[in-house]
């Protein structure tokens, strides 16, 4: 078969192509890499994500050099901009520890407030409201770093194999319990107190997505034992949600609420409650 002209378009188009493979090769890696770098994390971290049952120390710490290795190498690949490699896993690796820590109290909050979960080894293991929380709390590690773009593809993956959206640079206190957690979205600049339970598609996100707000705060702030419920949208950087309130299903916020309040579908805000046996939790 006779190859076509050079000036054919589909060849044109074919060239134009391999072109920009060739200088774009190397972001395909990133994603495989923080792939690599989740699935590692959480099979160092947790015995429930083990290829193998049992062991031993020295194994343990084959596995913690195995994953140092693979960030490591996904913080000089060249797309990852990151200045300075082995500063930035001395820092991550440092705070190992209370990430776990951190994860375990999460875990504990999820099979607390779920009838449905009937341990902590089953919410480790099966709730994807968990595994998201795990991924942002390693990627929150490294956005703490100024690492601009691995956190962002860890936090994604977790996106698409979840539906839950944690953005890395989230301020997120202990205590998370995400319940079924399908279509969650956490901005950017989101500040969420301690023991925050958040139900599926809560979105707290910005009034504005305008590109000239890209460094301020755009996001709201939740205190302490905030519940939302199911498709709760509350946006904008003021907006503060006071310590101890419930957000009702469907509501739409734009404005803060005080402590204790209970806010309705149709946005009105209930007197504030006196103790904590008067606030309303519901389970889904």
């Amino acid at each position: 078969m006779a190859s076509a002209p050079e000036g054919d378009p589909t060849t044109m188009f074919l060239n134009q192509l391999a072109r920009e493979r060739e200088e774009y090769a190397l972001p395909p890696k990133l994603r495989v890499v923080g792939e690599q770098v989740i699935h590692q994390a959480l099979e160092f971290l947790f015995p429930h994500f083990a290829a193998e049952v049992g062991g031993k120390a020295g194994d343990v710490a084959d596995e913690l050099a195995a994953l140092r290795s693979l960030l490591t190498h996904a913080l000089r690949l060249p797309e990852a901009h990151c200045a300075d490699p082995d500063d930035v896993v001395a820092r991550f690796f440092r705070n190992l520890p209370a990430i776990r820590e951190t994860l375990l109290v999460d875990a504990q909050a999820i099979c607390d407030g779920d009838p449905a979960a009937h341990s902590v080894d089953e919410v480790i293991l099966a709730y994807p409201g968990f595994y998201a929380t795990a991924v942002y709390r390693l990627a929150h590690q490294l956005q703490g770093c100024e690492v601009p773009l691995v956190p962002r593809v860890l936090t994604e993956i977790a996106h698409r194999d979840t539906g839950i959206d944690i953005h890395p640079g989230a301020t997120i206190g202990a205590s998370l319990a995400i319940d079924h957690g399908t279509g969650i979205v956490i901005g950017e600049t989101a500040i969420l107190g301690d023991r925050v339970k958040l139900y599926q598609g809560v979105t707290l996100g910005a009034l504005s997505v305008e590109k000239r707000f890209a460094k301020t705060k755009r996001h709201p702030t939740i205190g302490d034992d905030v519940v939302i419920y199911a498709n709760a949208t509350i946006l904008g950087g003021d907006t503060v949600i006071g310590e101890g309130s419930r957000i009702g299903g469907n509501v739409w916020l734009t404005k803060s609420v005080p402590a204790h309040s209970v806010v309705t579908p149709t946005a009105r805000v209930e007197s504030a409650v006196q103790t904590a046996d008067e606030l309303l939790d519901f389970n889904i």
